[in-house]
Parts: structure tokens; C-alpha cells; sequence
């Protein structure tokens, strides 16, 4: 199974969990800012990762090439998508990027996979939850880092 990891990352967090992410699988890790059509289209598993900043908001990275994910054919791929967000300081918007990214990869025709449950969360809202479970795997390594670990393999193992 072909493994590609596309992230955002403004302070290295995002990356690091993308590696990390990319070493449990065998995939590759690439940064959003150098990502093309066909790095979304040419895996059998695409993984999205994306901070949350602001209120809500992708990460400016995300932003500015959102159109490169917007041009690929994802539709039937298997999509997996992963957030960072912070959810003591922003309780309303924790981890919103992956809602506003699942969105749009499943207008686009994608097979979105990898649901968690939000037990052992703190927020009060947050734009990523349908059906009362986050649409990937919420980390919040501000407050949680501890937890990260044992959360991506339990995602991995789901997804694979």
C-alpha cells in the first residue's frame, strides 16, 4: 500500500506528526507548499494533515495551495485526515481544519476513513464532528502530548 502524507505546518508540529506518521507506514511526507495534483491522486492511502489556527481557520499554507488539492481526482481514493489544534485556548474551534478539509475531499468524490471518538477531549465545539465523532484523529499537543502516541497507533491501525 502506497502511503502519501500532504501537511501544512507553520511551527513544525504538523510536520513532526506527518513524519512520524510517514515512518509507521512507510509513506512520504510532503509539505502542501510543494505538493502537486498527482501527489493526491497517486496513493492507494492519502492522509491530509492541518492545524487549526485562529478561530477556525487552515493553516496559511493550506490556504494559499488549497487549489492544488482542489484540481486532483480524488474521486473513490481512500482519504485519512489528521489536526492539531489547541483545545484549552480555542474550546469552539478545536481542530475545525480537518472539517474544513473533509469537506472538500468529499465534494470531490473521496472515501473518507479513520473517525475517532472524542472521549478524553476537552472542547465545546468544533466544525470536524459529524455524527458526534471527530472525521480523523484530533491531536492537541499543547495540552495532550502524552496522548498522541498511543492515539496515531490506534488511527493507524483503523485506517490500515
Amino acid at each position: 500500500m502506497s502511503v502519501t502524507i500532504v501537511y501544512g505546518s507553520d511551527g513544525g508540529c504538523t510536520k513532526k506528526l506527518a513524519n512520524k506518521i510517514a515512518s509507521k507506514t512507510n509513506g512520504k511526507a510532503i509539505d502542501i507548499k510543494k505538493a502537486q495534483a498527482t501527489d493526491f491522486e497517486n496513493a492507494s492511502l492519502l492522509i491530509l494533515g492541518c492545524p487549526t489556527y485562529g478561530d477556525g481557520d487552515l493553516q496559511t499554507d493550506w490556504q494559499d495551495h488549497i487549489g492544488t488539492l482542489e484540481e486532483a481526482d480524488l474521486d473513490g481514493r481512500k482519504v485519512a485526515l489528521f489536526g492539531t489544534g489547541d483545545q484549552m485556548n480555542y474550546p469552539d474551534s478545536f481542530v475545525d481544519a480537518i472539517g474544513i478539509l473533509y469537506d472538500l475531499v468529499t465534494e470531490k468524490g473521496a472515501k473518507v476513513v479513520g473517525f475517532t471518538d472524542t472521549k478524553g477531549y476537552d472542547f465545546t465545539g468544533s466544525a470536524a464532528l459529524r455524527d458526534g465523532r471527530f472525521v480523523g484523529l484530533a491531536l492537541d499537543e499543547d495540552n495532550q502530548a502524552g496522548k498522541s502516541e498511543k492515539r496515531i497507533a490506534e488511527w493507524l491501525a483503523q485506517i490500515r
